[in-house]
C-alpha cells in the first residue's frame, strides 16, 4: 500500500508492510481502551484501600479522570502536525505514569495529603486517556471515510474496554495485586507505542527524542518490576504502626497482619479486624452470651469471622454437633487454616471435624439453605460500603428468622453505640421490625473503642423483658474464657442515658435493600474523635 499524503503530518512516499496501517492504528486503540479502563479501576481501587469510603472514592476518581479525558479531548485540537511522533510519545509518557500509580499513592499513604495526590494523579492520567481517541481518528482519516472511520475507532475502544474490565476483575486484581497490576497497564501502552514506532518509523521526524522516549519506558517498567514490592511494602509500613509481618490481596479484599512484641493485629482493607492484645473483649461477647442463653445448641450457624476466632468460641461449648461457617472469601478461611500465626490464635478451629466451612456469600447461602440452626452468629465487617448493606438489611433479617429453630438465637456484631450511634440504633430497629425481640449491650475493646452487639430471638418466643432477665440470670463459670463473667454481662447489657432510648430510635429509620440508610448512618459517625 503507498500513501502520498499521510494523515501523520508529512508529504512523503512510503511503503508499508503488508498489514494495513488502518488495522494497526485499530489495533493500538483496542489496547488503549483496555489499559485505559484498567487505569481508573486501578485508581479508584487504590483510593477506595488507601482513604477509605469506597463508593465516594470510586465517584470522585472516575469523575475526574472522566472530566481531565474530555480536557485531553480538547487539548488535541492544537495539535496540527506531527501527530504520529504526538502519540507515540503520549503513549509512552502514560506508561509510565500508570506504573507509578501504586508507588506514588503507597509513598504519601501516611500523609493527609494523600488524596489530592491521587486526584491529581486522576486528573493527569485521565487528560492522557483522553488524548488519545482523538489523534488515533485523525491518524486514521486517510485510511478510511469519516462514517467508518469514527464508528471503527469507537468501538474497537469500547471492546478494549470491555476487555480490560474483565482482565482487571478476573486477573489483574485477584493474581497481581495493586503491585504490578499499574506496571501490566503500563507495559500495555509500552507496547502499543512500540508498534506503532516500529511500524511507521520512517515516517517519524524526531526519531532519535522518540527513540530515546522508547528506551527510557522500556527501562523504567523493567526496573519498576523489579523494585516496586519492596517500595510498596516501605509505603505500607508507614500506613501502621506496627511491623507487617504478612499483606496479600484477595479477589475480595487486602489482608495484612501485623506485630507489636507478641501481639498481632490483623487488617481487612486497612481497618482493623481484631488485635490479640484484646480480641476476647470482643469474641466472647460476640459468642458466648447468644449460646448460654439459647435452649439448644446443636447446630450453629456463622455468617462472616473467616478468621476462625468466633468459632474457636463456639467450640468451647460441649454439646455442639456441628458448625457451618459461611465465608465469603476463600483466601481467609484459607489463611485461618494454614497460617502459624492465625492457626496458632484461633486454636485451629477452622480445622476441626465437626466444622464445616462454605466459602460465598451469607445472603446467597441463607437463601438456598434448607435448614435450620439453634444459634445465628452474625461476624460481618462493620457496614463501610454499600457491597454490605444486603446483609444488614431487613431482608437478610426475615430469612435468618426463617432459619430459626424454636427458641433460636441470633447475634450480630452492630458497630459502635457510642462513635456511631445511629448506626447501632439501625441496625437494632432493622432487627427489631423484622419479628425480633431485641437485646443490645456494649463493651469496651482497647483496640476499637466502645463496640456493640444486638441478640434477637422470634417475638413470639420470648418477649424483650425475658430475654434481658434470661441474659443477667446466665452463669459463665463453667467457661474456659479471659473475659466474660457474671458480673461484666450485667455492666454490658445496660446503657447509660440518651444511647439506646426509645424517642431516639423512634426517629431512626429501617434499613433496607431499595433505602440503604445503614451506609450514610455509619459514614456521619464520629470515627475520628477515637
Amino acid at each position: 500500500m503507498k500513501i502520498e499524503r499521510d494523515s501523520i503530518g508529512y508529504n512523503k512516499s512510503f511503503h508499508l508492510p503488508l498489514i494495513s496501517p488502518s488495522f494497526v492504528i485499530k489495533a493500538c486503540l483496542f489496547a488503549t481502551g483496555c489499559s485505559g479502563i484498567v487505569a481508573e479501576y486501578t485508581l479508584s481501587t487504590l483510593a477506595s484501600y488507601l482513604i477509605g469510603n469506597a463508593v465516594f472514592q470510586w465517584t470522585i476518581v472516575m469523575s475526574l479522570m472522566l472530566f481531565a479525558m474530555g480536557i485531553g479531548s480538547r487539548i488535541t485540537r492544537y495539535f496540527y502536525h506531527n501527530l504520529l511522533d504526538i502519540f507515540i510519545v503520549i503513549e509512552f509518557i502514560l506508561s509510565i505514569s500508570c506504573a507509578l500509580s501504586s508507588i506514588i499513592a503507597y509513598s504519601f499513604s501516611s500523609y493527609p495529603c494523600l488524596p489530592i495526590i491521587i486526584y491529581i494523579h486522576s486528573l493527569i492520567i485521565g487528560c492522557l486517556i483522553g488524548l488519545e481517541m482523538p489523534l488515533v481518528i485523525r491518524l486514521n482519516q486517510e485510511f478510511e471515510e469519516l462514517r467508518v472511520n469514527i464508528s471503527g475507532i469507537m468501538e474497537k475502544d469500547y471492546y478494549g474496554a470491555l476487555l480490560g474490565g474483565a482482565i482487571y476483575a478476573f486477573i489483574a486484581l485477584p493474581f497481581l495485586g495493586l503491585t504490578y497490576t499499574p506496571i501490566l497497564l503500563g507495559a500495555i501502552n509500552a507496547i502499543v507505542a512500540s508498534i506503532m514506532l516500529l511500524k511507521f518509523f520512517p515516517l517519524l521526524k524526531r526519531k532519535k527524542i522518540i527513540s530515546t522516549f522508547f528506551l527510557f519506558t522500556s527501562a523504567s517498567l523493567i526496573i519498576l518490576s523489579i523494585f516496586s514490592e519492596p517500595i510498596i511494602l516501605f509505603g505500607e509500613q508507614k500506613k501502621y504502626k506496627d511491623k507487617i509481618i504478612f499483606s496479600d490481596r484477595s479477589k475480595y479484599q487486602k489482608i495484612v497482619i501485623t506485630q507489636w512484641k507478641d501481639y498481632y493485629w490483623l487488617y481487612v482493607n486497612g481497618h482493623v479486624q481484631f488485635s490479640t492484645y484484646d480480641e476476647e473483649k470482643y469474641n466472647e461477647p460476640l459468642v458466648h452470651p447468644a449460646m448460654k442463653i439459647a435452649l439448644n445448641i446443636d447446630n450453629i450457624l456463622i455468617l462472616g469471622g473467616g478468621d476462625g476466632l468466633a468459632l474457636r468460641e463456639v467450640l468451647k461449648h460441649k454439646y455442639i454437633k456441628s458448625v457451618t461457617l459461611v465465608d465469603i472469601d476463600p483466601f481467609m478461611t484459607d489463611l485461618a487454616k494454614h497460617h502459624p500465626v492465625l492457626l496458632n490464635i484461633n486454636k485451629g478451629s477452622i480445622n476441626n471435624i465437626k466444622v464445616k466451612i462454605i466459602n460465598e456469600d451469607a445472603l446467597r447461602f441463607i437463601k438456598n439453605d434448607n435448614k435450620l440452626y439453634s444459634v445465628i452468629i452474625i461476624d460481618l465487617p462493620a457496614p463501610d460500603s454499600f457491597d454490605l448493606m444486603h446483609l444488614y438489611s431487613s431482608n437478610f433479617y426475615i430469612i435468618l428468622r426463617q432459619h430459626l429453630i424454636k427458641g433460636g438465637i441470633m447475634v450480630t456484631q452492630a458497630t459502635s453505640p457510642y462513635f456511631s450511634q445511629k448506626a447501632f440504633l439501625c441496625i437494632l430497629r432493622t432487627i427489631r421490625d423484622s419479628g425480633y425481640s431485641t437485646l443490645p449491650y456494649h463493651n469496651h475493646i482497647p483496640t476499637m473503642g466502645e463496640w456493640g452487639w444486638i441478640i434477637g430471638i422470634k417475638s413470639n418466643d420470648m418477649d424483650e423483658f425475658s430475654l434481658k432477665k434470661r441474659l443477667l440470670d446466665t452463669d459463665f463459670s463453667d467457661l474456659d474464657i479471659k473475659f466474660l463473667s457474671n458480673d461484666s454481662i450485667i455492666s454490658m447489657a445496660y446503657f447509660g442515658k440518651g444511647i439506646i432510648d426509645e424517642e431516639i430510635i423512634a426517629d431512626i429509620k429501617n434499613n433496607t435493600d431499595i433505602n440503604p440508610v445503614l451506609y450514610y448512618y455509619y459514614l456521619s459517625g464520629s470515627w475520628g474523635s477515637y
